[in-house]
């Protein structure tokens, strides 16, 4: 797809459009890194994800990410001994309104392991793109310009770049 398509990171007048209005309606499959932007506070992303996050929380949108994004988000935190900031994120993934945290199956892993056959889909992006499609939505939103779109899910990167 187009720049503007895939989240209009790549032209000025893309970036003008909301990431709310680029991400449409329904639920949205979220990435790891936008939890790591939210949590920490990022300068650069925070003001574009905040009102998302906003939306879940008043429960007017469902936020839906793979159990591998808990994985990924405790690692920095344990490996800093931050047992403070690991407790701050698993809180949120499994306690945060219109936040739901999909276990990853068996079929997850089928599904994944089809999407790794096709060229420069790695493993975790492979594992949050089958929860994605396995829980029906249609957009996922990543801060990784390497992601592809597939068929049923289109891609949404982050403008403020």
């Amino acid at each position: 797809m187009a720049g503007n398509e895939r989240g209009g990171a790549r032209t000025g007048r893309a970036r003008l459009v909301g990431l709310i209005e680029r991400l449409g309606s329904g639920p949205v499959a979220v990435d790891t890194a936008i939890f790591i932007y939210l949590i920490e506070e990022h300068a650069v992303y925070l003001p574009e994800i905040e009102p998302l996050f906003e939306e879940a929380a008043a429960g007017r949108r469902e936020l839906v990410t793979s159990s591998l994004t808990l994985l990924e988000l405790l690692v920095m935190p344990y490996r800093n001994g931050n047992r403070r900031l690991a407790a701050q994120y698993e809180a949120i993934l499994t306690q945060g309104r219109g936040i739901r945290m999909v276990d990853i199956s068996l079929e997850h892993l089928r599904i994944a392991a089809q999407l790794r056959a096709a060229p420069k889909i790695q493993t975790p992006d492979a594992l949050q793109i089958a929860a994605a499609l396995d829980q029906r939505c249609r957009v996922f939103l990543t801060n990784d310009r390497r992601v592809p779109d597939v068929a049923g899910l289109r891609v949404v990167t982050l403008a403020a770049a």
